[in-house]
């Protein structure tokens, strides 16, 4: 797997570069925000926030809006306000310095196999065929999602969120559940989390009605879906 690092502070990076070369990982290490932009994504991002160039959050947004692979950032910077503005900007996940290796290695793995999730272990009776949601379009073979035909953009967190509920149209699921499921069942985040992505999923899909809020128990797709003709 290339994992690009994007960390200014050199006694940060190299023994970060260094222990992840270990690992077997194949390593980019670049120390701006403009290099980070320049540079080959490759399988994952890690995103330090403290640039001397650009803004993290800045650089994040771009990286966004030219690939899909998963971005985790690495902020000193503990505030939530930072962490749920980089979850809407799409982050797939967080790190607060100082981390532990062991923890940021355990976070790459689980980020990778949620991004990737023909590549684990997973349901074997689940049909790929395009389903249709109201106006929208998942199709789980491409990944692809649209709006009465058009593209729409998601993360791979969006789109895990977005099929775990059309796996189950109508049914109620909970935040603790969903959470399980779509992140980790050791998921130790802010389960604000959630409601970043469902608020984004909203948004991008046009229909604020389309995700149920359950009160004090969770989400639920508001229609039916059916499998699409092919």
């Amino acid at each position: 797997m290339k994992i690009l690092v994007v960390e200014d502070d050199p006694s940060i990076a190299e023994p970060l570069v260094s222990g992840l070369e270990r690992q077997g990982y194949e390593l980019t290490w670049v120390s701006t925000g403009a290099d980070a932009l320049n540079a080959d994504p490759g399988d994952m991002v890690l995103l330090d926030l403290g640039l001397p160039d650009l803004d993290g959050q800045v650089v994040c947004r771009k990286l966004r809006e030219r690939t899909a692979v998963p971005i985790i950032v690495v902020t000193a910077r503990s505030d939530e306000i930072d962490r749920v503005a980089l979850l809407e900007l799409g982050a797939d996940d967080y790190l607060t310095k100082p981390f532990g290796f062991r923890e940021l290695v355990a976070r790459m793995r689980a980020v990778a196999r949620r991004s990737h999730p023909s590549s684990g272990p997973g349901p074997t009776e689940r049909t790929d065929a395009p389903i249709t949601i109201g106006e929208v379009t998942l199709d789980r073979r491409t990944r692809k999602v649209t709006v009465s035909g058009v593209p729409v953009s998601l993360t791979p967190k969006e789109f895990d969120l977005l099929d775990f509920l059309a796996q189950d149209s109508g049914a109620v699921q909970t935040r603790g559940r969903i959470i399980e499921e779509v992140w980790d069942k050791h998921w130790w985040g802010s389960t604000k989390t959630l409601d970043v992505h469902i608020a984004s999923l909203r948004k991008k899909l046009k229909d604020a009605d389309l995700i149920e809020t359950v009160r004090g128990v969770g989400y639920r797709l508001a229609i039916d879906v059916g499998e699409q003709e092919t």
